[in-house]
């Protein structure tokens, strides 16, 4: 037997079907084309998962259970998607209308919280009693393991470390808040802190870089910058990794858990992006004199974290570990 996970995000559906050794087996994709109606992304949901059903080379029949991780705030007791503002939906039945396309139950999560889940079971941060991830994306997204299972507090808000403050009245956040840590500390904010570095250096090594367009700057560009010995992109760098360590130090402080793993796309900048983080955690924390410190790793699982801890989501608080 097998099961699906589904890990819906603000720029694709990502579905999987995953083995009971937390090993996926096929995947299928579809664009998640923000903003449309929200039917029309649940059909594609269920479009998605028996794609990589099929791609599996095994019946529906053989799929056990199915879980989804979505972004934003969702009730696993409900089945409820309280509110996501990358989908721009509130109140919506998720559960029930996958239930509904897939004539299965459904499991639901948040996506950060799924893809916290898999290090806690397959990845990084396994066998670990308490455990935090962090996934630098499109946003910042957390999650938290305390003795095994999802946390997420009473109301199923919780965990949400990026809709933190790390500077008071700072940038305006989509949430509402301003100086939250996601404004400076995710793949938006490090793309919109390169450009404005172009702005006032026109001269720096991004420009060629990005084929002289603001348009073609993404996450790589400032790190290829910097390898390359261009003062302004090894400055917007020292920035960044500033702002991560600053809300990763806070986390720290808050749960010292066992393990500490980073993941999402910004992740794969490697040691280059790991190292200073290590040294600004290993001066800054309050626990330097202890004899025992969060291990600080990378996450292992990548792009499949999200749908191996969505498909799983069945064992949350099963004490598997």
């Amino acid at each position: 037997m097998y099961n699906l996970g589904i890990d819906l995000g603000g720029t694709s559906i990502k579905a999987g079907v995953v083995d009971k050794s937390f090993k996926v087996i096929a995947t299928a994709s579809l664009p998640t084309a923000m903003p449309r109606p929200a039917h029309e992304i649940m059909d594609d949901i269920a479009k998605a998962g028996f794609m990589a059903v099929q791609n599996a080379g095994i019946s529906f029949n053989d799929i056990e259970y199915i879980g989804i991780g979505s972004p934003g705030t969702v009730n696993p007791q409900t089945g409820i998607l309280e509110f996501s503002g990358n989908l721009d939906m509130h109140k919506y039945p998720l559960k029930d209308e996958l239930t509904h396309r897939f004539n299965h139950e459904v499991y639901v999560e948040n996506d950060a919280n799924c893809a916290a889940f898999a290090e806690n079971l397959a990845g990084a941060a396994k066998g670990a009693k308490n455990a935090v991830a962090i996934t630098l994306g499109t946003g910042v997204g957390s999650g938290i393991i305390i003795d095994g299972k999802i946390y997420s507090g009473f109301n199923y808000a919780g965990a949400e470390f990026g809709h933190t403050v790390i500077l008071h009245n700072g940038r305006q956040c989509n949430c509402g808040r301003r100086g939250c840590w996601e404004v400076y500390a995710s793949a938006n904010a490090f793309v919109y802190q390169t450009k404005l570095a172009m702005l006032d250096h026109p001269e720096s090594e991004l420009w060629e870089l990005a084929g002289r367009s603001l348009d073609n700057v993404d996450g790589k560009t400032a790190f290829a910058a910097m390898q390359l010995g261009d003062p302004t992109g090894e400055a917007v760098v020292c920035e960044f990794v500033s702002y991560v360590a600053c809300g990763i130090v806070n986390i720290i402080n808050i749960f010292q858990p066992d393990i500490m793993c980073i993941g999402g796309g910004l992740s794969n900048a490697g040691e280059a992006l790991m190292t200073p983080l290590r040294s600004y955690i290993k001066k800054e924390r309050f626990s330097k004199y202890s004899e025992k410190q969060t291990k600080f790793l990378s996450a292992i699982l990548g792009n499949e974290a999200g749908i191996i801890g969505a498909a799983n989501l069945y064992l949350n608080g099963k004490g598997v570990n």
